[in-house]
């Protein structure tokens, strides 16, 4: 899970996931700069993969296994 952050400005409302930094966007309304997160957030995690599979196919190195995160947090 993440955190959102919107912020109101002139022309609408730009966004931002607080625990990736690169992932932004911005909308005209609150709505759409919601939707336009949820595309930065899976474009952002494609590109990544993408990264990480051509340096694997360079050095095979790499080991790739799921990662659930963490299960408790206290705040």
């Amino acid at each position: 899970m993440y955190t959102a952050i919107y912020k109101k400005v002139r022309t609408g409302y730009i966004a931002w996931l607080e625990e990736i930094p690169g992932v932004n966007t911005q909308g005209s309304s609150k709505k759409e700069a919601k939707e336009n997160l949820s595309d930065a957030l899976s474009e952002f995690l494609l590109a990544r993969r993408a990264l990480t599979k051509r340096t694997n196919s360079r050095s095979n190195s790499l080991v790739r296994e799921r990662y659930f995160g963490i299960q408790k947090m206290i705040v």
